[in-house]
């Protein structure tokens, strides 16, 4: 219940301060991506449950010939990574947080495909709702292998409280200042995750 309130009092005043910040990201995509400004994808939540999770899109539109998306290396710009590494491709999720479909911490959202490669301990993750940021956000980010992620997400649902939330946040904001662990070693974003370790 506290951190419930918390996540609507936090996201709330985030959504109201940040306003002119997403004003002029919003602007700045149009320009240099065009439409859509925003990325919508479904993803697990709580207990599995999909929702629909918005973010500032970060890619460029760009296929191969058979119609494919290319890697995310290709479609990748500067502008896209600027975005990433300072986070403010995140800040939409604040609406997601003010909905009740995200907390402003907890294990990231990954993908619906992933659900079925999880094992047992590492589905454990969606015993918290998905955070804007998360234990492994701080330890690591996406320099991390899937099996160390999932380690400090199931970590974090057996630990959490509003104390580790706060540091969580407090540290998040530093590594976001200092753009530690964005993308893994030879990759764009992250490794698609195939199941078992890596």
């Amino acid at each position: 219940m506290i951190k419930r309130l918390f996540d609507i009092v936090a996201s709330a005043c985030g959504l109201l301060l940040l306003a002119p910040v997403i004003a002029v990201v919003a602007w700045q995509i149009r320009r240099k991506l065009g439409y859509p400004v925003l990325f919508r994808q479904v993803r697990p939540g709580l207990n599995g449950k999909p929702f629909e999770m918005i973010k500032f899109r970060t890619m460029r539109d760009a296929v191969d010939a058979a119609g494919n998306p290319l890697p995310d290396s290709a479609r990748m710009t500067p502008f896209g990574s600027f975005l990433r590494s300072s986070s403010l491709d995140e800040l939409p999720e604040l609406w997601n947080v003010l909905k009740g479909d995200m907390s402003l911490v907890g294990p990231r959202p990954l993908l619906m495909e992933y659900i079925t490669l999880y094992s047992p301990e590492q589905y454990r993750r969606h015993e918290a709702r998905p955070g804007v940021t998360g234990w492994a956000q701080i330890n690591g980010r996406n320099a991390l292998s899937w099996d160390e992620k999932f380690k400090l997400d199931v970590w974090y649902v057996d630990n959490r409280s509003l104390w580790l939330d706060l540091k969580i946040i407090f540290l998040t904001i530093k590594k976001v200042v200092v753009r530690d662990g964005i993308s893994a070693e030879g990759e764009a974003t992250m490794t698609k995750f195939t199941g078992g370790k890596s």
